[in-house]
């Protein structure tokens, strides 16, 4: 069985979220919001959004801002309580393209214990700070799983099958911020989820708003980087077994 939802985490984002819970109605897909300790004015505009929407908006509060991560994982563990079986992760500040929703979901799919990430494709609105402090989170991802598996890990457009992550989440103790994304998908390898990367557009957020605080954010995952370093030392027997055991 193959049902999806979208998991939304929100963070002051009230000119976007709307949006962002209308576009993946149009596919199909019930939303899962996570209000991650936001102001006033998106809390209310969350609250609206509830009402109006009813069964197909599922609205998570946070009492205290915990940050993208620790609002993924209230999100991903309410929807496959739930009884979802795949969460898409999209952002709720519009930065991704929705068109392509259709195009990962079929890949989900064909590939259900597979997660299908995004890898993106950036017009020049994106910061070029950002762009360039990408690649060397994707050399240490490269070095940390002993693959090419996984292309861009840090791509917040995606999609998960539930068991196997909300497993891990229950089990390990994961980043909460910025650190979410890359972590994740390096220790979902870790355990042997297959990884598929497809294209998709980004641009910068349409609201002009974003929480990335280039200091401490490459801070944490500079940290995040080297313990996963020092747990794939620890697991390299397995993953370099894993690349010449007969399949």
């Amino acid at each position: 069985m193959h049902k999806p939802v979208a998991v939304i985490p929100c963070y002051n984002h009230p000119q976007t979220i709307g949006m962002m819970v209308d576009a993946v109605h149009a596919h199909g897909l019930v939303a899962v919001v996570v209000d991650d300790g936001c102001n006033a004015e998106c809390a209310q505009t969350l609250d609206e959004l509830a009402t109006r929407h009813g069964p197909r908006m599922q609205l998570v509060r946070l009492a205290h801002n915990q940050g993208k991560g620790g609002a993924m994982m209230a999100g991903l563990r309410a929807a496959h309580a739930s009884g979802f079986t795949h969460a898409l992760q999209i952002d709720a500040d519009g930065q991704h393209d929705v068109a392509d929703i259709p195009t990962f979901l079929a890949a989900s799919v064909a590939h259900p214990d597979t997660v299908i990430c995004g890898e993106p494709l950036y017009d020049a609105s994106v910061p070029k700070g950002r762009l360039y402090g990408r690649y060397a989170t994707h050399v240490w991802v490269w070095i940390n799983t002993l693959s090419l598996d996984i292309r861009d890990s840090m791509c917040g457009f995606r999609v998960y099958p539930l068991a196997p992550v909300v497993q891990l989440i229950n089990q390990a103790r994961i980043g909460k911020r910025m650190d979410f994304d890359p972590e994740l998908l390096v220790r979902l390898h870790w355990r042997g989820v297959p990884m598929r990367s497809l294209p998709t557009r980004v641009s910068y957020p349409l609201d002009g708003v974003s929480h990335f605080k280039l200091l401490w954010d490459n801070l944490l995952i500079s940290g995040m980087h080297t313990r996963l370093f020092f747990g794939m030392l620890l697991r390299s027997p397995l993953l370099l077994w894993r690349k010449v055991a007969p399949r």
